[in-house]
């Protein structure tokens, strides 16, 4: 879809920046009036062009739903709350990304990198996959074995999120 196509007043949702101002965090997010502070604070924006809270901010603004919670972008947020920090408004940016990442989450909008670290967790109680290589260095270092993760009780935790309801259909 072009830059044009996703902008098009078909596709502006006027409700959603109602919906993610009803979320706690996102109480303030029309109150944010696109002074720039929290993309030129964010250490993430320093080193990704693509990756501006500004222009997430205002896309909910303005109702651009689909294009947020289909976007990579969106999930660059390294959750270090500079932008909330420094926002003159008072908003709560990276609460903000927050909900709107976890509305993609619950639409069924993950990248297939966090699709598989959540795999991984409910499969081994870890993130990563420890590999075999690694595990035979530890044993010829005499390290003791790494501790077993805890998948089940993992699973237990999420099974009611609509998270999990989501990697079960897959």
């Amino acid at each position: 879809m072009s830059e044009s196509e996703s902008t098009k007043p078909s596709k502006i949702n006027p409700r959603f920046r109602y919906e993610v101002a009803k979320m706690p965090g996102g109480e303030k997010l029309l109150q944010c009036f696109q002074c720039g502070t929290c993309t030129s604070d964010c250490p993430i924006a320093r080193f990704n062009e693509k990756y501006r809270p500004r222009n997430i901010i205002h896309m909910a603004q303005i109702g651009l739903k689909n294009k947020i919670l289909d976007s990579e972008f969106l999930w660059l947020c390294a959750s270090c709350f500079t932008c909330t920090d420094r926002c003159p408004q008072g908003v709560e940016v990276a609460s903000v990304i927050r909900i709107l990442k976890n509305m993609a989450a619950e639409e069924g909008h993950i990248p297939k990198l966090f699709r598989e670290l959540l795999s991984n967790l409910l499969k081994t109680g870890y993130v990563y996959e420890v590999p075999e290589s690694r595990i035979r260095r530890r044993e010829s270092l005499g390290l003791p074995p790494l501790p077993k993760g805890d998948s089940e009780s993992i699973l237990k935790t999420i099974q009611e999120l609509k998270i999990a309801r989501i990697l079960n259909s897959e």
